[in-house]
């Protein structure tokens, strides 16, 4: 299981978001550059990397520090912002390696569907909001967590996966940004039901034995953000998860 850093960039700078919420953020004075290669340096080649600006706006303005994130030499997965082609290319053109689609793939899964044949699945990490619902089901939600869907993990997973995507985010939000640790069982019958997929646990991370829990699930990988921030999880601590261990 590989530990991947998140940085999140708002008004040029890093930050956190609670549960997705613009109006509590937490700001930390680190450039986001200089951070990132502290965690290259460390030994995590790939990072996850959000443009809130974008997320929120629809219009992705941290391209340039995504390029200089690339060339750092960091394999960049990013999102936040991209509703249409011509974010998407030129999100790729800027040197992400994969580009992270979240509510367009639940909203408009016949475009995403398109982009994914286009540009192959290897470029895409698809990106689910989930909140379990009363019975347990985890459902998709859009517009910054605001609003459920309708439609359950099950459902956008059974179509896409059909095109050969095989990188899935999954976030429980209402554990992202909490630090009471992640939604094991969750992840658990993601694996159990599509053992064929390398899925990527986030939300709730909070010490070092979140991690070893969370490989018992058989995730391929763990977004981490505000714990590393916040000094919770030490770069010496994740070292035995590192991309080439």
């Amino acid at each position: 299981m590989e530990v991947i850093p998140a940085i999140d960039l708002l008004d040029g700078g890093v930050v956190r978001l609670f549960q997705g919420d613009f109006e509590q953020v937490t700001r930390y004075a680190q450039d986001p550059v200089e951070l990132a290669r502290e965690y290259l340096a460390a030994g995590l080649s790939r990072l996850h990397a959000v443009d809130l600006d974008g997320a929120k706006t629809g219009n992705p303005v941290n391209l340039p520090v995504i390029r200089q994130f690339a060339g750092a030499g960091l394999s960049v997965q990013a999102g936040g912002g991209i509703r249409d082609a011509k974010r998407l290319d030129a999100l790729l053109e800027a040197g992400a390696e994969r580009a992270v689609i979240g509510s367009i793939a639940v909203q408009d899964p016949d475009q995403v569907s398109g982009w994914i044949r286009s540009i192959g699945a290897e470029r895409i990490v698809l990106a689910f909001d989930v909140r379990l619902d009363r019975h347990g089901t985890p459902i998709a939600q859009t517009h910054g967590w605001t609003e459920g869907s309708g439609v359950t993990l099950w459902e956008l997973l059974d179509r896409y996966l059909a095109l050969g995507t095989v990188d899935i985010l999954c976030t429980d939000i209402a554990l992202d940004g909490t630090l009471q640790g992640p939604n094991l069982s969750l992840y658990t019958e993601c694996v159990r039901r599509y053992p064929d997929t390398r899925f990527i646990a986030s939300g709730g991370v909070s010490r070092a034995e979140d991690l070893p829990a969370l490989a018992t699930t058989g995730v391929a990988g763990v977004v981490s953000g505000k714990a590393l921030l916040d000094g919770r999880l030490t770069l010496q601590e994740i070292r035995q998860f590192l991309r080439d261990a």
